[in-house]
């Protein structure tokens, strides 16, 4: 009995169960419950206060659930918090860098409070500043680094111990497209190396699309979870998108033709099975009617657009 639990913690890096937080009133995460395997790159998507950080806040034992229970790297978060908190790495949304050191300042004092040694600490900084491209910059103080580079040093600052389980909150929040990516390299190299478990947060739907599985929040509850490209299949073949100044109209008046419609602001969003073959025929007919009509392959944002909507399981 006691070899099938530790082989059942083993296996599995984040387990939560009725993960529950209310602020008085206010409901940020609702009997959340969750199981993740070691090794696994898990997405929590949905928009800005759906409870994606404070779900975080939870698993790395910042803040106390109401209610339900939770365990990362086989420990409980509120018995063994502290054997939580050396399991695992956090990127917050905020820097946790000091902008009046180094950016090898930075490293060394994140290795001494995981209580690293010395040399192990000069060994791992340089190894992570190499994969960030930061070499150079090893003695340059923060505030002159840009953006891009300061975000790669937090999550160089959030891994330096090797942590079992890394928690990445919005890690790309005001990135461009190249840092975006430079960074997603990063994280990739290091799963790769390590074999680490990754638990990200975001509402750029499009990083979420390499997750090995991904859920929906919305309003503190998972309304939808799965595998990324078996979520965007379930939607349909195509989406066709139109731009119009009376949406709604659209929608009843092409549904049955094009397939279940949604309307968000002045888009119609119609999923479509099998090829659009009247499309050529549908562009001519809307030509006078619509600012924009074009067709294309669905993406997660689609999911995240349909998530709460019955035809979705149709």
């Amino acid at each position: 009995m006691m070899r099938d639990a530790v082989a059942l913690s083993a296996a599995t890096a984040i387990s939560a169960q009725g993960l529950t937080k209310r602020f008085g009133d206010v409901r940020a995460v609702e009997r959340l419950d969750l199981e993740i395997p070691a090794g696994e790159f898990f997405g929590l998507l949905g928009p800005n206060g759906s409870g994606k950080s404070t779900t975080v806040h939870m698993l790395a034992t910042l803040i106390r659930p109401t209610a339900g229970g939770a365990q990362v790297a086989g420990c409980d978060v509120l018995t063994r918090g502290s054997e939580v908190r050396r399991a695992i790495g956090v990127v917050f949304q905020e820097s946790a860098l000091d902008r009046s050191l180094t950016a090898w300042e930075n490293l060394r004092f994140a290795g001494a409070l995981h209580g690293l040694s010395a040399r192990e600490t000069r060994v791992r900084a340089d190894e992570l500043l190499a994969l960030t491209g930061l070499t150079e910059k090893r003695n340059t103080p923060l505030a002159a680094l840009s953006g891009g580079m300061r975000r790669a040093l937090d999550i160089a600052r959030g891994v330096i111990h090797r942590p079992r389980v890394l928690f990445l909150d919005e890690p790309s929040t005001g990135l461009d497209l190249m840092n975006r990516r430079r960074i997603w390299r990063f994280i990739d190299g290091l799963r790769r190396e390590t074999g680490m478990t990754v638990f990200l947060t975001t509402h750029y739907l499009e990083e979420a699309a390499g997750c090995d599985r991904v859920a929906f929040i919305k309003a503190g509850a998972i309304v939808r979870r799965g595998v990324p490209p078996q979520l965007v299949a379930a939607l349909g073949d195509y989406i066709v998108e139109i731009e119009a100044p009376d949406t709604q109209a659209l929608a009843q008046r092409f549904a049955g033709r094009l397939g279940p419609c949604i309307v968000d602001h002045d888009c119609a969003f119609f999923r479509v099975r099998g090829e659009p073959a009247e499309f050529a025929k549908l562009q001519a007919e809307l030509a006078p009617q619509v600012a924009t009509l074009q067709v294309r392959r669905p993406n997660l944002n689609d999911v995240f657009l349909w998530v709460n909507e019955p035809e979705f399981r149709s």
